[in-house]
């Protein structure tokens, strides 16, 4: 009872302490926030000002210089007239009679776009197409070797498939005839749409469009001539004339035709269209045009930005992933761009052109939940020339007992070639698209078949064409700035084989 009178006020005396300690703390803690806040909006306040100061600066010297020059021209005027004439006409009637005076001026937005800011804003919004120039460069080169490649498909493989068609039915040995025949011609082929392309790509250092338009020729020439041959020989061979008649050979025309149409499958005729639709003609050549610019806005400023050294980080997991993601939307897009540029408007346009009726170049490929119809809905021109010269003619030569064996076969063909024409495209092998092709495809195309009918199954389509566009683009984009800083020391073939991305380490 004695002691807690006695510890009472000492206790609350305690209390107080704490408490005013406490708020003094708070009061503390609520000063330095303040104090921060002060701060930031001073700061913003100073970074505001600034900016204004440069702009009202910039802007004062440019209407001090326009009125000083419309001074100047107002003066020489009323020098030139008549003094008690030019007393008594107003401003605008002195205009009306001496007419517009033409000084030395920039246009207003050439004088701010000399102001840091709003230069800025101005390459954010506008392209310089100096990538694309450089893309599309030497395009004399690449027309002279395209008109090589031409003329020897035009005329070599139809007159030496007619000379041949004229001596075999009369021929003693035509095994004998047939293997010569076919052996010069191979070696022709070897030479002139095989070996001369890939001259005139690395011998004049051809950039990278230049390079795609001469490779993609090459491979087009190659699968029309083989076509052409494939489908004429056996004809040949099967109809053998009567005496005193000449073997019915296709008409050089129908083969001239051929060699332009957008078709890999030869026949001496297809259906036409009555007439040609110019305004069809002209809008389709403008979506062309607008593919072309839209997909070179996304690698400027989607791919570029990105995988350029100045923003080039230390390899690392976490930034291959991230490098990986920000690559997916570019990566798809350009896909969705390829696909309606060529598959729909530039067939298209050759279609119309040559009045070719038969439009179905490809089919609902974004419906598919199989990548099997995937791969045959995607590009149905390609895909007709694999199917009929590749799985079929092997399961002809097998007797129809290797179809697994078959499909492998078209799926390697076809890996090879994408990876030849992205090899000698960029300059450098880098054999992502072949892998795609030849193992994630294949195990895609038996995994997810024809049976796979849940949309479910679109979805996880999409996803891993989202994914593998992303890590094409991310890939490519690295080894293309590898090869530019990281070059080549030595010409063997690990050198040459070896990625340049995977040892090059540049920094800013």
């Amino acid at each position: 009872m004695t002691a807690e009178p006695h510890n009472g006020p000492k206790h609350r005396s305690i209390k107080t302490h704490q408490s005013d300690s406490t708020s003094s703390h708070a009061r503390g803690h609520e000063t330095m926030e303040d104090d921060d806040l002060r701060q930031w909006q001073k700061y913003k306040q100073n970074v505001k000002l600034k900016v204004l100061e440069e702009v009202q600066d910039h802007l004062s010297e440019i209407l001090d210089r326009t009125l000083s020059e419309s001074v100047q021209s107002s003066f020489h005027v009323k020098s030139t007239a008549n003094g008690k004439t030019a007393k008594k006409l107003s401003s605008r009637s002195q205009r009306m009679d001496d007419g517009k005076v033409f000084i030395e001026r920039a246009s207003l937005l050439d004088e701010l776009f000399e102001i840091s800011h709003i230069r800025t804003i101005y390459h954010m919004l506008v392209l310089e197409f100096d990538l694309l120039f450089f893309a599309f460069g030497k395009l004399g080169t690449v027309t002279w070797s395209w008109g090589v490649m031409f003329l020897y498909t035009l005329c070599v493989p139809y007159y030496t498939l007619l000379f041949w068609s004229s001596y075999y039915h009369n021929f003693p040995s035509k095994v004998g005839l047939s293997l010569v025949i076919g052996l010069i011609l191979s070696a022709i082929q070897t030479s002139v749409l095989g070996l001369f392309p890939i001259y005139m790509v690395v011998h004049h250092q051809l950039p990278p469009a230049s390079r795609f338009i001469v490779i993609l020729e090459q491979i087009r020439f190659l699968m029309k001539t083989y076509s052409f041959i494939r489908e004429t020989g056996p004809a040949i061979i099967k109809n053998t004339p009567k005496k005193g008649e000449s073997p019915k050979f296709p008409t050089f025309s129908s083969y001239l035709f051929f060699l332009f149409c957008p078709t890999l499958i030869y026949r001496e005729s297809y259906p036409r269209n009555s007439h040609i639709r110019w305004n069809y003609v002209g809008v389709t050549v403008g979506k062309i045009l607008g593919c072309l610019f839209y997909g070179y806005f996304i690698l400027v400023r989607l791919c570029i930005p990105v995988f350029r050294p100045e923003t080039n980080q230390p390899f690392s997991k976490r930034t291959m992933v991230l490098a990986v993601f920000h690559s997916i939307l570019p990566g798809i897009m350009l896909l969705l761009l390829c696909f309606f540029a060529f598959l729909h408007c530039w067939l298209n346009l050759f279609g119309e052109l040559l009045r070719f009726a038969d439009r179905m170049f490809y089919k609902d490929w974004w419906n598919s939940t199989s990548f099997a119809n995937y791969y045959r809905t995607w590009n149905v021109v390609v895909h007709d020339w694999l199917y009929y010269y590749g799985y079929r003619d092997f399961l002809w030569l097998s007797n129809r007992r290797f179809r697994t064996a078959a499909m492998l076969s078209v799926f390697i063909v076809s890996a090879v070639v994408h990876e030849y024409a992205l090899a000698m495209g960029f300059g450098f092998f880098y054999p992502v698209m072949f892998l795609l092709f030849a193992v994630f495809g294949v195990a895609f195309n038996f995994t997810m078949n024809d049976k796979r009918q849940s949309p479910a199954f679109n979805v996880i389509m999409w996803m891993c064409l989202f994914i593998g566009q992303g890590v094409q683009v991310c890939l490519y984009c690295q080894e293309w700035y590898a090869q530019i800083h990281c070059p080549r020391t030595g010409d063997g073939v690990l050198e040459l084989l070896m990625p340049r991305s995977w040892s090059c380490s540049y920094q800013k």
